[in-house]
């Protein structure tokens, strides 16, 4: 690979980012289905290929979202609805709680929210469930009868289309805070029995004039993370 060929690559990676706030500019079918045929080329075990994806836009995605948020927002209604798979830690401990706790702080210090605006923190939370205003929502199902193995292809597959995106001039935000409300996605989406719901995604062009979007991310350097054994 050329040095400037790397350099392409390393620059579309490195400036990946979660984004929450979205214009509502709609993205054509055709850059869809060109980002999600780039991402069919990740890797999975024996070539399983285990992912589905159904994307959502307009009026179907606004009552989608509608749905969730009403459901949010009702205390009955949300002890009805837990996670069909754990994606945190039942038990949080460093450096993962440190590290959690700062992306919270530090994305609720840019919107100005403190403790004492609950209100303020749920509607921010809520916006998870808008897509955060993105035009496009992805969301990603798996036949039951494939293991845990496949959930390692599916993240693969998820970073190649937030990759992909990125190259189109797209940006995305993963989004496992839908998954408590797999039996909504359920109905919504009218998925069959076999079904299970993995995760979500929102799809669209980044609203810069939003003060979230400044929210930049630390990274532990490899030097912190990687052993090299030698004999």
């Amino acid at each position: 690979m050329s040095n400037s060929i790397a350099h392409i690559v390393d620059t579309v990676i490195t400036s990946r980012r979660s984004v929450r706030a979205f214009l509502p500019t709609p993205v054509p079918r055709s850059e869809i289905e060109a980002i999600l045929d780039v991402a069919s080329r990740a890797p999975s075990g024996t070539n399983t290929q285990p992912w589905q994806v159904y994307v959502l836009t307009g009026a179907r995605k606004q009552a989608f979202s509608d749905d969730v948020v009403r459901t949010f927002y009702d205390q009955d209604a949300m002890a009805l609805h837990h996670e069909e798979y754990d994606y945190y830690p039942e038990t949080w401990i460093d450096p993962f709680l440190a590290r959690r706790r700062k992306i919270g702080l530090d994305l609720y210090g840019l919107l100005g929210l403190k403790r004492d605006n609950p209100e303020g923190m749920k509607a921010q939370q809520a916006r998870n469930y808008k897509f955060f205003d993105a035009p496009v929502g992805l969301v990603f199902t798996m036949n039951r009868v494939m293991g845990r193995g496949s959930l390692l292809d599916y993240g693969m597959f998820m970073q190649n289309i937030m990759i992909a995106a990125k190259a189109h001039g797209l940006d995305t935000c993963a989004q496992a805070a839908f998954n408590q409300f797999h039996k909504l996605i359920e109905q919504h989406l009218n998925l069959p029995a076999e079904e299970k719901v993995i995760c979500s995604m929102a799809l669209g062009y980044a609203d810069l004039s939003k003060i979230e979007n400044t929210l930049q991310t630390d990274r532990v350097p490899a030097a912190e993370f990687t052993h090299f054994l030698n004999d």
